[in-house]
Parts: C-alpha cells; structure tokens; sequence
C-alpha cells in the first residue's frame, strides 16, 4: 500500500505524570539538561477543547525537552475530562502519544480514521496557531497517535 498520510516527522513522545515537578527533575538528570519552564494550559473551553464528542474545560501542567530531532513532553492533568487523566488512570505514569507534524489535518485525519483511528480529543495550542489531535490508536500500534497541525504550514 503506497500513500502518503501527510505525516512529516516524529515532534514528540509525551509522558503523562502525577508529579511534573518530580517527573521533570528526573528526565533533567537523565538528559542533562535543566528542567525545563513548568506552566499550566489555559482551560480547555478557551482552547476549544473537545473531548469524546464533548466540549471540555479540562487542564494540565506542561513542560517540554527539546532535544536534536524530537522533543520530550511531561504532562500532568488537573483535572477529569481529558485523555490525559484518563490515561493516567488507565495506565499509571507512561507513555501518552507520539505526536508527529502533519501538512493536512484533514487529509492525515481521513486517513487514520480509514485505519480504524478516530479522534477522541482535540484542540488548539500555542497563541491559537496550530491543532492538535489524539485519535483512538491504542488497539492498532499500542499507543495513542497526535497530529499536530501549525496553521502557518497551509490546510
């Protein structure tokens, strides 16, 4: 099967935690590198958070490793409504996503849902410049996959 999905590249691995401040002081051990800024999203009604079909105002702290080809996101939810919490209720501290650059959302979006992999949670990030999306892919790869979507690459 030859096709292009629109995937550019691995972005980042994303590690949902209980403790941010704990989980970053680890990862800056390993990587030698200093923790990295800790900071709270704004609530998901303000980044037009849906969550299984679902507005949602759910949050979570942040803080991110940038190394030379990808980056390690640390996420701790702050509350219910977010496949972050109920990832770390399902599964403990782990891996969240892979999230990988799309050039079309749309596009990557009808191919995954082809596959069997439909978005369960989406939104917006940055100054409102870009969408992300998780979609339902733990059953066919054994990890949830994001695309990530900058507004400034075109649709």
């Amino acid at each position: 099967m030859s096709c292009d999905p629109g995937f550019e590249g691995v972005a980042q691995v994303a590690i949902v935690c209980r403790d941010i401040e704990a989980t970053a002081k680890r990862w800056s051990a390993l990587l030698g590198l200093d923790v990295p800024k800790i900071f709270p999203t704004p609530p998901g009604l303000k980044t037009r958070m849906i969550y299984r079909g679902q507005p949602s105002d759910a949050r979570c702290k942040l803080a991110f490793f940038n190394l030379k080809n990808c980056q390690i996101e640390l996420i701790q939810p702050l509350e219910s409504g977010s496949s972050w919490q109920d990832g770390l209720d399902e599964n403990g501290e782990s891996v969240h996503h892979i999230a990988f650059k799309v050039k079309s959302l749309e596009k990557s979006l009808k191919h995954c849902a082809e596959l069997g992999m439909p978005s369960i949670h989406q939104g917006r990030y940055g100054g409102d410049d870009g969408s992300y999306t998780y979609l339902d892919s733990g059953k066919q790869l054994g990890v949830m996959v994001e695309l990530l979507h900058s507004d400034k690459d075109g649709k």
